[in-house]
Order: structure tokens, then sequence, then C-alpha cells
């Protein structure tokens, strides 16, 4: 069974449970945290790992540098390490994270754009482009790419609107030379 499809199991398992105690968003952050810990401490995954250490030692090292999560974050991250799969953990926090934005309506964009985006910019395009995919809402990155000349680039999902002035010359170029 290859990684994803296997974190893909234990990110909906822990998605379904929070959804039924009605704490999607404490676990997200949580599994954020987790994340962020591990990105600046990759020595932790190595300790978690670690033969060296009981199961039991390395559950109870969870519990103390995690002692204000959710319990079902917690035992999540304890059943990891007991069944040796804690490499899977920013592959899970990864696909949770695309459940609980499907489930509260929202959708992943990447807006390429020519310089950075106000945040009153970012909500319009958020809104426009919200209805045009059927979702509630937008987490919008903005990336500059100064080779679009002007206009915007969205993509969400495997979907690319493009209203570039670079595309559009583009296209008026393709017309005239045939």
């Amino acid at each position: 069974m290859s990684n994803s499809t296997l974190a893909k199991r234990y990110a909906q398992a822990l998605f379904e449970l929070a959804q039924q105690k009605n704490i999607l968003t404490e676990v997200g952050s949580d599994l954020q945290e987790l994340t962020k810990v591990l990105n600046v401490s990759p020595e932790l995954l190595t300790l978690l790992s670690a033969p060296k250490f009981s199961i039991e030692r390395k559950k109870q090292i969870i519990a103390d540098i995690f002692v204000g999560a959710t319990p079902e974050f917690i035992h999540t991250i304890q059943l990891l390490v007991e069944k040796k799969r804690v490499n899977e953990v920013k592959l899970i926090a990864e696909a949770y994270a695309e459940f609980a934005a499907q489930a509260q309506g929202i959708a992943n964009a990447t807006v390429f754009s020519t310089r950075e985006l106000t945040a009153e910019e970012s909500a319009n395009i958020s809104t426009a482009f919200a209805t045009l995919v059927g979702k509630h809402s937008l987490n919008i990155t903005n990336e500059i790419d100064p080779s679009l000349l002007g206009g915007i680039r969205v993509q969400i999902g495997n979907h690319i609107y493009d209203s570039s002035v670079a595309s559009k010359l583009e296209r008026l170029k393709r017309e005239l030379i045939g």
C-alpha cells in the first residue's frame, strides 16, 4: 500500500472523528502545529522512530509535548507510533487539511500576479472565483510572476483561469499569424 493511500486512510479516520465531535478546526490546528514542530526539529521524528525507546516512552513524549492538544489528535499520533507509521504524519496532515477544506466548502487557489495582492484584492478574487467553482471561499496563495506583464492567472485544483496580458498577447499573435 502506498504511503499516500495509507496517509489518506488515517487522515479520513481522524477527520470523521473530529467531525463527529465538532472539533475540525482544533484538530487541524494541532496537525499544523505538529508539522511546524517537525519542520523546525526533524529530530523529533527520528526520536519517535528510534527502536532504542519503548513505545510507551514514545507515547509519553507525545503526551508531554502536545499537552494542550485535543485527545483525538494525541491518540492518533500515539497510534502512529505504535503502528510504526509516524513517518506518515506530514502526509496525514496534508490529507486532513484537504478533507476539512472540502467539508467546509473551501478550496485552495494559487493566484499568479505581477505584484503582491492587497487584502481587498484577495478577498474580491476569493469571492468571484469561489462561486465559479461552487465553493464558499478560497484560501489564496499569491505568487509573483513578472512574466505575466499584467492581469492575473488563477489556479484552483486542475483548473486554470488566465486573464494575464501575456496570454492575451499570445492569443492575439496566434489569430494574426494564423
